[in-house]
């Protein structure tokens, strides 16, 4: 069995704890925001300025001028605030943001991410403030499917693409596991296909550490 892109979301929103300012990137990372937990007050900013988004807005929901990272059309949330664009990046610059969950091109087993340009001759590069999360945001959370179309992992040793930070990356969620990147070590802290941990090393290329049956804490 492998996580369905809403199904990945619904995972990385269960380990973000009551009381979290969050950051949430473009893509399955925009998901998250449908699957958090009732009862916890996490308040999400977003990097065109505002603190207090809610989730994706429904038909006949939608605001012209709310809409968030991704352009897409969301809701507020009660006390939602707005504010210039230099004040969003100095929220993320300077360590004010708990959690940032965004996506990856490639991620070393270091915590190097790799999230703003293939060098494909056809794709345009957009970094956005991936910099500025990856390196203000306390805990950085990396959403992706671990295998490219064509096989190829992910996860790796030394990413290929250029770098958006070094060894900044917490937490890896994919559609076949969750790892952990502690002390230079990868962990596996949840396995959803069939195969065992050695087995999932042998197709990584990646020294991996069984941790399934640690208690897992965001």
């Amino acid at each position: 069995m492998r996580l369905t892109r809403s199904e990945i979301a619904a995972r990385v929103a269960q380990d973000i704890p009551d009381g979290s300012y969050v950051n949430l990137g473009i893509g399955v990372p925009t998901l998250v925001a449908d699957f958090l937990p009732e009862g916890r007050e996490i308040v999400l900013h977003t990097e065109n300025g505002m603190l207090g988004m809610g989730r994706a807005a429904e038909l006949g929901e939608e605001h012209p001028d709310l809409i968030n990272a991704g352009k897409v059309h969301v809701v507020e949330e009660q006390g939602a605030s707005y504010f210039h664009h230099a004040d969003s990046f100095a929220l993320m610059r300077g360590g004010h943001i708990d959690y940032c969950v965004m996506g990856a091109y490639q991620v070393s087993s270091r915590g190097d991410l790799a999230n703003w340009r293939t060098n494909a001759d056809d794709a345009i590069p957009g970094v956005g403030g991936a910099m500025d999360l990856a390196a203000g945001a306390r805990r950085v959370y990396i959403v992706m499917e671990l295998f490219t179309k064509t096989g190829e992992s992910k996860l790796l040793d030394e990413c290929t693409y250029p770098l958006t930070a070094r060894e900044c990356v917490d937490r890896i969620y994919t559609d076949v596991a969750v790892f952990e990147l502690l002390d230079g070590e990868v962990r596996v802290l949840e396995l959803f296909d069939a195969a065992d941990v050695d087995e999932l090393a042998a197709r990584v290329g990646v020294e991996l550490i069984d941790a399934t049956a640690a208690t897992i804490s965001a």
